[in-house]
């Protein structure tokens, strides 16, 4: 009886416990300076070759001082001590800085700063893959080109080196995919005059951050220079009102030279209103101090796309009927088995009493 109690518990559990995970591939980036360290999950190991005209020759990274019109050719080591040939993709990149204030050196859908003047995958130039035969190490050759025009400031990006992946294997592979790659950051600088960064704001709109209901505030590093330990400080009231409906602080940012924050603040899982707003954002770095204030419209378009589309709003017409007939369903099994188990217990109980009295009634008659 236990044993048969104790198989339909775990049916129940089992039909409770139902749940469907889905995994999305994760993208893990070594930094230059661990130039490659031994055990690496890629198959191989990098090296940056620094030329004579690295500026500072204590980081993993190339940091080059340049002249206008200037070409230069410069080396990665990649080395392969596996057995079977490793194929490597090599990915560049100009620097872009995401939402959250980190530097991103590797492919990104971040758009170009409109003050961004000479991008680097103008700049360099390398080839799309090579082949690291087996135990063995070679060179990759990186061409750079700088612009005949001077200029002040740094031109920087990253170079993303990824073993190669086979689609097909990819594919039949379940669960989470760990994907990794080894990113060697380049900066390139041709004057000693120092740069200082400036922010400037474009635009403050309505947006989904994470299919969630978000305030964005867009602005520029309008110069060749990054800028490092920032803060920012965003509210957002109506347009004629002072009381405060969302707001948010960040600090630790950083920002790459000529590139652009979109930058979030949540709405707090709060259907958006569509009306007139402003933002009050306050940006510091140091001494260094940017005050904004900028009025927006919140249309009731943008309102009514943007709250079918937050996954933390229940939405009458987004309900999925299919998930609620398994719920409906799975419940009305629980139910059923668990009624059932009541049932054979009681049934059994009941049994044991009626062997009982007739036990005893027999033992009567004898006596």
């Amino acid at each position: 009886m236990k044993k048969r109690i104790a198989l339909i518990f775990t049916i129940i559990l089992y039909i409770a416990g139902i749940s469907y995970f889905t995994a999305t591939p994760t993208y893990a980036e070594e930094t230059s300076e661990k130039q490659g360290a031994g055990g690496s999950p890629l198959g191989f190991t990098y090296k940056v070759v620094q030329p004579e005209n690295q500026i500072n020759k204590e980081v993993g990274y190339f940091d080059l001082k340049m002249n206008p019109g200037q070409k230069q050719t410069v080396q990665i080591q990649l080395s392969n001590e596996s057995e079977e040939p490793v194929e490597v993709v090599i990915t560049l990149n100009g620097a872009k800085t995401n939402g959250n204030g980190v530097i991103e050196y590797g492919p990104s859908k971040i758009d170009n700063d409109k003050s961004l003047k000479y991008d680097f995958i103008d700049i360099v130039k390398a080839p799309e893959t090579v082949t690291i035969p087996g135990k063995s190490t070679i060179p990759v050759e990186f061409a750079i080109t700088m612009p005949e025009a001077s200029f002040d400031g740094v031109i920087s990006g990253g170079i993303q080196l990824k073993k190669k992946v086979d689609e097909k294997a990819r594919k039949e592979q379940k669960g989470v995919i760990n994907e990794y790659a080894f990113m060697v950051g380049m900066v390139l600088a041709e004057t000693d005059k120092v740069v200082e960064p400036n922010l400037e704001l474009n635009d403050v709109y309505a947006g989904m951050n994470n299919y969630r209901n978000s305030i964005f505030i867009n602005f520029s590093n309008v110069e060749a220079a990054y800028l490092e330990e920032l803060t920012l400080e965003a509210q957002i009231m109506k347009k004629d009102a002072d009381t405060v409906l969302y707001d948010t602080k960040k600090a630790n940012m950083r920002v790459a030279p000529n590139s652009l924050v979109d930058f979030p603040i949540s709405m707090n899982g709060e259907k958006m209103v569509a009306g007139d707003y402003r933002a009050k954002i306050v940006a510091t770095a140091g001494e260094r101090k940017w005050n904004w204030e900028q009025a927006f419209t919140i249309t009731d378009e943008e309102a009514d796309k943007y709250n079918k589309q937050d996954v933390e709003l229940v939405q009458e017409e987004g309900i999925n009927w299919m998930l609620v007939a398994i719920a409906v369903g799975s419940a009305f099994v629980l139910i059923l088995v668990i009624f059932l188990i009541v049932r054979m217990v009681r049934k059994k109980q009941e049994a044991k009493k009626r062997a009982e009295r007739k036990k005893k009634k027999n033992k009567a008659q004898r006596n």
